[in-house]
């Protein structure tokens, strides 16, 4: 039997108008007549007198069909009074009586549920920390995934929810239905978030933290392990300190600062402060490291490396190319092996290169910036010549036709115009290149032969080993001169 129903019993017009108290309620039957072949129809109430449902059974031979005063005869028995499903009674009657069949499971009425009062509550925002998995090549990119919750500063984080006033309900009989008070667990504004009309938005960029539902907005990512798929690529607006290592493949990109406590596998790194590593960084030759600060570290292997302001490095920068706006520092016992070095102000370190290894060249005193803008408009003049020296060898064949060798022409001339504007670009940038006359580079150990050094665009090439130098620029007779330490 299913909950809320009592027992069952069976109601006859004649011979038994009353019931124990127990049986009253759930199940019955309202026969026109005493007549065991009458139609009736067998009623069940369910969900605590909140629906009453019917079998309509047809009349066997010898007894009364179904009528309309019957139907009220036993809305009236069973005292069913209100969301009586007129309608559905009358087809399952008619039904009945024509095809002579039992109609099952007929919703003979209906009462009105309560309506429950929702107090006040604020919501946080449903679409915060959706996790969206990329896609990549046709392959879901799991590095794209992140667990972290990154806001912007006035983004919403939550909304109050205004009082939704109850209803009392009414069942079958029309008895109330006393409506409840539902008391949603919302959140509330914590550190840096404020409220902005009825929405709690995040007063700063940074990483939304929700701790026994307050949600506070952190302004650094601190990541107490490894930077792997358990965390995906990192993307934040503020400062990253990571206690783990960063695993290859995976992309870190900063609004702040960067620190890392072990070694940095890097692939991929941008930050507009400083980037800060405890081990060393490690580049596997592909890798790209974009620094609006100053760059701290044991090593670099295998980097390519553009920094705005000084690198430090304690030990060894292996095969990298490293471009700063200011000047390299390393440690004591430092040494540099293969690679290039762009360096406005100069370098300290204590070697440079060595006999088994390829050359290094070191660049001070110019603007790397500049170097690498007047390169590509270089380029950009090879190609405008490639393509006038194409353009003239068309026109000098008679054979082409004059409307095709006037189009020919008119882009000659536009060809011809860009490459004067690019020539003017690159002249002007020549006189920002050099950006420190004054740079050097100091050496407390010795610079291996085979070393290309220049200052200014002034070169010097190492054909003996130098030990212990200082090299500079004499400004006077446009050259290179060494001096002891």
């Amino acid at each position: 039997m299913e909950e809320g129903h009592k027992n069952r019993y069976i109601i006859y017009m004649e011979g038994l108008d009353e019931l124990p108290a127990e049986t009253a309620g759930v199940m019955g039957s309202l026969l026109v007549s005493g007549n065991i072949n009458d139609a009736h129809i067998n009623v069940t109430f369910k969900e605590n007198d909140m629906q009453v449902w019917g079998d309509f059974v047809p009349a066997m031979e010898g007894g009364k069909t179904f009528s309309g005063e019957y139907i009220q005869s036993l809305l009236e028995k069973f005292d069913i009074t209100h969301g009586i499903q007129s309608e559905s009674i009358l087809n399952a009657l008619h039904a009945c009586n024509q095809k002579k069949k039992i109609v099952h499971n007929v919703l003979i009425a209906q009462g009105t549920p309560a309506k429950n009062e929702v107090t006040e509550y604020i919501q946080q925002n449903p679409h915060l920390g959706k996790i969206e998995v990329q896609e990549k090549g046709g392959r879901v990119d799991f590095r794209s995934y992140s667990p972290f919750i990154i806001v912007k500063k006035g983004q919403a984080l939550a909304k109050r929810k205004s009082r939704k006033p109850g209803k009392d309900g009414i069942d079958v009989h029309g008895n109330p239905i006393p409506h409840d008070i539902i008391r949603p667990e919302g959140v509330a504004g914590g550190e840096n978030t404020r409220m902005e009309g009825e929405f709690l938005i995040a007063a700063i960029n940074g990483q939304m933290i929700k701790e026994q539902n307050v949600l506070n907005v952190q302004e650094s990512l601190h990541i107490k392990g490894a930077v792997g798929y358990s965390t995906g690529n990192i993307t934040f607006p503020g400062d990253v300190i990571i206690d783990g290592p960063v695993s290859d493949g995976f992309k870190i990109y900063s609004g702040g600062s960067i620190t890392i406590k072990q070694t940095f596998d890097v692939t991929d790194a941008i930050t507009k402060g400083d980037l800060n590593v405890s081990g060393g960084i490690i580049g596997r030759g592909r890798a790209i490291i974009k620094v609006g600060g100053n760059l701290n570290t044991k090593f670099i292997e295998n980097c390519r490396i553009a920094c705005r302001k000084k690198v430090a490095v304690t030990k060894e920068i292996i095969n990298s190319h490293i471009y700063t706006l200011e000047n390299v520092e390393m440690g004591e016992k430092s040494l540099i092996i293969g690679g290039e070095i762009y360096s406005v102000h100069g370098i300290r370190a204590h070697g440079v290169g060595k006999k088994s290894s390829g050359g290094v060249k070191i660049h001070c005193g110019i603007d790397f910036t500049v170097q690498q803008e007047k390169e590509k408009n270089n380029n950009m003049l090879r190609l405008l010549a490639a393509k006038l020296d194409r353009l003239k060898q068309l026109l000098e064949n008679p054979q082409i036709k004059a409307g095709k060798k006037a189009k020919l022409e008119e882009l000659r001339v536009k060809l011809e115009e860009e490459q004067r504007l690019t020539s003017g670009k690159v002249s002007e940038l020549m006189g920002h290149i050099n950006a420190d006359e004054n740079a050097a580079i100091e050496i407390t150990g010795e610079i291996a032969a085979g070393t290309l050094i220049e200052i200014c665009q002034i070169a010097l090439f190492v054909t003996e080993p130098l030990k212990k130098v200082r090299i500079s620029l004499d400004r006077n007779n446009g050259k290179l001169v060494t001096a002891p330490l």
